[in-house]
């Protein structure tokens, strides 16, 4: 990261199917080696199997799973005479948005034995119910936010 000047942040051309920013910034992340027509595919495809598995539009199963791992804060280290602190952190919503998707998607790519989608469709249906361990995951950094509250002072 520069010193002297902040990134610029470009624009993302929003997909058409569901004109959604968020599903965009996720097939985004589910691309590997700029297959973006693969990663759309993939993504597609197990929007389609939530559909017909939860007979509910697959967008609005998408959502509710990003809402539900989404964290509010996170823990940072800071060194305060000596001794590192774990101190829980506030976290803007583009960035608890970016470490749900990050989650889910390696939660999907973690697992093996069927298709992506099917993973990747299965992790989605699981995050929606409050289940599985993307959710877990933001539940333990929150546990440990708690645990680590006495620390909140050294923010800064």
């Amino acid at each position: 990261m520069s010193r002297r000047h902040r990134a610029k942040v470009r624009d993302i051309i929003i997909e058409a199917k569901y004109n959604n920013l968020s599903l965009t910034k996720f097939i985004n992340k589910v691309m590997k080696s700029g297959k973006k027509s693969l990663a759309r595919k993939i993504v597609y495809s197990a929007l389609d199997e939530i559909e017909s598995k939860a007979k509910k539009p697959g967008i609005e199963i998408y959502n509710q799973a990003i809402s539900n791992v989404a964290p509010s804060v996170i823990l940072k280290s800071r060194r305060v005479g000596g001794a590192n602190y774990q101190v829980p952190t506030e976290l803007p919503s583009d960035k608890s948005q970016t470490l749900a998707m990050r989650w889910i998607i390696e939660s999907a790519r973690s697992k093996t034995g069927s298709a992506y989608y099917l993973r990747l469709a299965r992790e989605l249906l699981d995050a929606s119910n409050f289940q599985g361990p993307a959710v877990k995951r933001k539940d333990d950094i929150h546990k440990m936010a708690e645990a680590n509250k006495a620390f909140a002072h050294f923010r800064w």
